[in-house]
């Protein structure tokens, strides 16, 4: 038998289009995968200095950089893994690593026409080179292979001042960007805030033209946060000062198996979570070991409940890195169905639902507008404690530097107030309804006041014109000067029903007058009294239904 032929694979580099040019598209993952990369080259230092005119930009890392082996056959290697390669999880410096695929890489080739790549060790000399998109379009046309496409050699003037006094690391400029960066520097360091400081351990520094990114440029996010709910014990440099949260009024703890840590958290109103003159949006943002891997992960367990506009933090579910890749190969997601993630979801939107109740409780608690679709209350209950909310407002008091525990008490005395507000609210304005619908139907329906009646409006009248003298008020105080004006449920009701039926608005005023009285003059009632008043009013709706219904 004659020798079998031994084949091998070979990769044109149109794989390069379907792995990274086609895939990455926001700026902001662009330069996550560069940060990766200087992260896992224990790099302390990573500096972004974008062009003028914002058509290119340089990131440099001072990170343990590249020789010539290096750069052929690590970075240039698609699919090279330094986990594989190393044999370990973690860097020298113990970082665990972000790359796992090795294709992040390619990300990078995705925004700009040209791409330059220097890179030194420390005591070696520099290596690199250039890519050139347009001509590796026209090598992908012409279906040429990854072996027989060479990269422009280096220029190192270009890179200017970047090279004083640099001893080790890699520097990236891209040039002639595919979009120029539209945001303004402020988006940018808020972007670049968001997505990596938050995750980020010491001695990892991050600059944008040579100003530090920190912790304040998320400043006003902080400012604008109202609840606060710790995933475990998490350690998170966001939250170490908790004088930046300086409207925060609520913080809980929110334990998660698989040590998962994190944070949620809650703004004032939505608008806050808008990133200004963007289309961006602060969101809810899952990481892993320290890289981002899906923003806005509430999507995938949408509550459709109001209180999630609110809501924005980070979690961090390390142990989802592990021996089984679980990440799309555009590293912006994790695969939908691994059962580790499946479980990992639905644990959270468990969690989500119970921190979706503290909002409601906690805004309440804090006389705002909370959660309408919470069952918790009915809608004339909610919308009566809105009303006591909006309405106590107007009677706050500044704090007073030199007693400031006077503020806390009467803000304590609305609290109090709440529950009863929540009851007598409502009780009123039933009250309000029902009296003055029986007026309307004794006008139309012409029925004349019996004697006993006239003899209350009389008196009724007469004590009026006496507080009005003794108040000094000589304003009309009723918009219609009818004599039913001056009658109460328990003289209107037997206008229209017979006093001696049990089942008569008559029977049930009687037992309504003395608790309504003690209602109207805004005494809190006792559970007894309200339970009775409930009875009672809901006895009268009926028979008022009933009544001008025509039976």
């Amino acid at each position: 038998m004659a020798k079998q032929e031994l084949f091998t694979f070979l990769i044109s580099l149109s794989v390069l289009d379907h792995l990274g040019r086609k895939l990455y598209r926001s700026f902001s993952t662009i330069l996550g995968e560069a940060i990766s990369n200087s992260w896992d080259a224990d790099a302390e230092n990573v500096k972004i200095y974008i062009n003028k005119d914002k058509t290119g930009f340089f990131i440099k890392d001072d990170g343990e950089g590249m020789n010539n082996f290096d750069f052929q056959n690590k970075f240039l290697k698609v699919g090279y893994s330094k986990r594989k390669d190393i044999g370990k999880s973690v860097s020298e410096k113990g970082r665990p690593f972000i790359g796992r695929k090795g294709i992040g890489k390619l990300a990078l080739l995705s925004c700009a026409k040209r791409i330059h790549v220097i890179s030194k060790r420390k005591g070696e000399n520099y290596v690199g080179g250039i890519i050139d998109n347009t001509g590796l379009d026209d090598a992908i046309n012409q279906d040429v292979l990854a072996q027989e496409y060479p990269l422009e050699n280096i220029q190192l003037d270009i890179f200017g001042d970047l090279l004083k006094n640099f001893e080790n690391g890699t520097i990236i400029y891209f040039e002639n960007l595919h979009n120029e960066i539209k945001h303004r520097l402020e988006f940018l360091r808020k972007t670049i805030a968001l997505y990596f400081r938050f995750s980020l351990y010491d001695n990892f520094n991050i600059f944008l033209d040579d100003i530090p990114i920190t912790i304040e440029d998320l400043s006003d996010l902080a400012e604008k946060t109202e609840f606060l709910w710790k995933i475990n014990d998490i350690n998170d440099p966001y939250l170490k000062n908790l004088e930046r949260l300086s409207n925060l009024k609520e913080t809980k703890t929110v334990e998660m198996s698989n040590n998962v840590k994190g944070f949620f958290a809650s703004v004032i109103t939505p608008r806050y979570l808008n990133i200004a003159t963007t289309d961006g949006r602060v969101s809810v943002d899952l990481f892993v070991n320290g890289r981002l891997r899906e923003t806005h992960i509430l999507k995938h367990i949408p509550t459709a409940r109001v209180p999630e506009d609110y809501l924005y933090g980070q979690i961090h579910a390390d142990y989802l890195d592990n021996e089984k890749d679980k990440f799309t190969s555009s590293r912006e997601g994790v695969i939908a169905d691994d059962p580790d993630y499946q479980k990992f979801l639905e644990e959270l939107k468990e969690k989500v639902q119970r921190i979706i109740n503290d909002w409601d409780k906690f805004r309440r608690k804090n006389r705002e507008t909370g959660d309408e679709e919470n069952p918790s209350l009915t809608p004339k209950e909610r919308k009566s404690e809105e009303l006591f909310n909006e309405t106590s407002k107007e009677f706050e008091i500044p704090e007073n530097p030199d007693d400031p525990e006077n503020k806390k008490k009467v803000d304590g005395w609305f609290g109090e107030l709440v529950d009863d507000a929540r009851y007598n609210l409502p009780a009123y304005t039933e009250c309000f309804i029902s009296e003055n619908l029986i007026r309307k139907h004794i006008k139309d329906k012409n029925i004349i006041l019996s004697d006993l009646a006239i003899r209350e409006v009389q008196d009724q009248k007469e004590r009026e014109q006496e507080r009005k003298r003794e108040g000094n008020v000589n304003i009309d105080l009723r918009q219609e000067n009818e004599d039913i004006s001056y009658l109460d449920m328990d003289y209107l009701s037997r206008q229209v029903d017979f006093p001696g039926n049990i089942n008569s608005i008559c029977h049930d005023a009687k037992q309504y007058k003395p608790i309504r009285n003690a209602l109207m003059h805004t005494a809190l009632l006792t559970q007894e009294a309200k339970q009775k008043l409930i009875t009672i009013r809901e006895n009268i709706k009926a028979r008022v239904k009933r009544l001008l219904s025509g039976n």
